[in-house]
């Protein structure tokens, strides 16, 4: 009888770990819970450096300023790419130059404030305002003398082509025809700031103040408002019960992660603790791909990825070193065995499908033999006497692989010495602003379907030019592109200007972009956008 006890005791444990594994293992994920919820959970690669979007210059908060801000003109739920009514109901416009827009009627602020055209008029008085020091001032530069306010060569903003016919009535005058303009406004450059918020917590030109972008003091005029930001960790948005579609909303909230890994970020999906992440991680690409896993994605990205150079500091600031280190960097090499998701070789900056009518220049290519003849012509002979350099990027590991994949390019084809830096996201854009680099990684994501949006950043002194490189016949062509009513003329233009830049390689390209991320199937509405434009309202999560 005694074995049969023993037994009994055997056959009970073994049943209670059974019932502990099962239960252990269908324990709810965080996924589980956020679906319950109606909470998206979504990867956003690095901490944003700033959630007031006038100061603001990067892809981590541009996708939270789609949630929590609004432009005049929104990203369509069914194509994000398209122009839908956001704080305006309608536009119209005369010869592509005089644009009128009607705002919502009842368009709100999160704390329940009406929108009005003088929250436009505040924003871009704001935006252009020199002493603000916002790196995307020159958006706003197609408009009627805003170069000319920001530059401080006029003092009376009422001159600037921007006014308010009435409290629901916004009028904006540019300085030549611009079809793009409608495109232009989805960015958040061109998005209402509530003046009440931050003039109560500072003035209009103290770029310190952030306290107006404290969860307790933010309000939006967007699908959501901001609940908490926990830095390192989430920043949370819940559902403004004040904006003007609120009915239309899904989702009762979006958690954003700022998971700078993309293995933890991938891990964290596998985990359940994700619904999408921003990426998916380089040497996986090719086995999801192959596998056909359904919740891996690859879609068509208008992006370039790029090298800065600073021609302030010397070896860098001699166009023949520079045209040596493009002509050194094997991109097909590149995107065929290191990246492996669709990406194509750059011969140009401005990536195919910009506009169908304009034609990239053909000027980026690997002849190593015109490298070395460059550098020697420079006084570097087989890259005797080139210092020591660092090519600096922020925290990921594919901008680790793909950094020293050209480090070994430059050592093998020239001889030259270069190291990787690394430094976080917050870090690494001041270091771009004060121009304390040699080479630094980059990426442009268009703000708008034109050229220019690749091309008017190299302008001298603009915002987002981070080289120090100038060129008066190249700010005197973006000026002539602005003002040009013939389209095609137009864009003849901008391409001798892109061919001008491509010559004197202040900026290396690399290669063009797919957006590969991976994304559960219970999310809905989340559409490809060929500019990375998000329409959270049209989101919904369901089996």
């Amino acid at each position: 009888m005694r074995w049969i006890v023993r037994l009994s005791f055997l056959l009970a444990a073994l049943g209670g770990i059974a019932w502990f594994h099962h239960h252990r293992t269908h324990r709810p994920t965080r996924v589980d819970e956020a679906n319950r919820d109606g909470i998206l959970l979504i990867g956003n690669g690095s901490e944003p450096a700033t959630l007031d979007p006038q100061l603001a210059s990067g892809q981590p908060e541009h996708h939270i300023f789609h949630a929590i801000f609004e432009g005049l003109i929104a990203p369509l739920p069914e194509n994000p790419d398209g122009d839908g009514p956001g704080a305006a109901v309608s536009w119209t416009h005369e010869n592509f130059t005089t644009w009128t827009f009607k705002l919502q009627p009842n368009g709100r602020w999160s704390d329940g404030t009406l929108v009005t055209t003088a929250d436009f008029l505040y924003a871009y008085q704001r935006l252009l305002t020199p002493q603000l020091g916002a790196d995307y001032a020159a958006m706003l530069y197609p408009m009627l003398n805003a170069e000319a306010y920001h530059t401080g060569k006029l003092s009376d903003f009422s001159q600037v082509g921007v006014k308010a016919l009435d409290t629901h009535t916004l009028q904006i005058t540019l300085k030549g025809p611009a079809p793009y303009l409608p495109s232009m406004l989805k960015h958040y450059s061109w998005f209402p700031v509530p003046k009440h918020v931050i003039e109560k917590h500072g003035k209009m030109e103290d770029r310190g103040n952030t306290r107006w972008t404290r969860p307790a003091n933010m309000v939006g005029n967007g699908p959501f408002k901001l609940k908490s930001w926990r830095v390192n960790q989430t920043i949370e948005v819940d559902r403004n019960p004040h904006y003007w579609d609120a009915a239309s909303v899904k989702l009762n909230g979006i958690v954003f992660l700022p998971i700078v890994s993309d293995t933890t970020e991938e891990r964290a999906f596998l985990d359940g603790q994700l619904h999408v992440t921003l990426t998916a991680p380089l040497s996986k690409i090719p086995g999801y791909r192959e596998s056909k896993a359904p919740f891996f994605h690859s879609d068509p990205l208008l992006s370039v990825y790029f090298y800065r150079c600073n021609v302030t500091k010397k070896p860098f600031d001699d166009p023949k070193v520079r045209r040596a280190l493009a002509l050194a960097i094997d991109r097909e090499s590149i995107t065929r065995n290191i990246l492996r998701a669709g990406q194509k070789p750059a011969t140009g900056l401005t990536p195919p499908g910009t506009l169908a009518e304009y034609h990239t220049p053909n000027v980026m290519r690997f002849n190593p033999d015109e490298a070395r003849k460059l550098l020697r012509e420079a006084g570097f002979p087989d890259g005797k006497g080139f210092p020591t350099f660092d090519i600096l990027i922020n925290t990921s590991e594919a901008h680790r692989s793909l950094a020293e994949a050209v480090q070994a390019m430059w050592r093998q084809h020239l001889n030259i010495p270069a190291r990787v830096l690394n430094q976080d996201w917050g870090v690494y854009l001041e270091s771009q602003r004060k121009l304390d680099f040699q080479v630094c990684r980059a990426a442009w994501v268009g703000d708008y379907l034109d050229p220019s949006t690749f091309l008017a950043m190299w302008q001298t002194n603009d915002g987002n030019n981070n080289t120090g490189w100038s060129n008066s016949r190249y700010d005197e062509l973006i000026q002539q592109s602005f003002s040009e009513g013939d389209a095609a003329k137009r864009l003849q233009i901008l391409n001798e200007a892109e061919t001008l830049v491509l010559t004197e390689a202040p900026i290396l390209p690399v290669y063009w972009y797919t957006h590969s991320y991976l994304m559960r199937p219970e999310v809905k509405g989340l559409r490809p956008s060929l500019l990375e434009h998000r329409s959270y309202k049209g989101v919904e999560l369901r089996p």
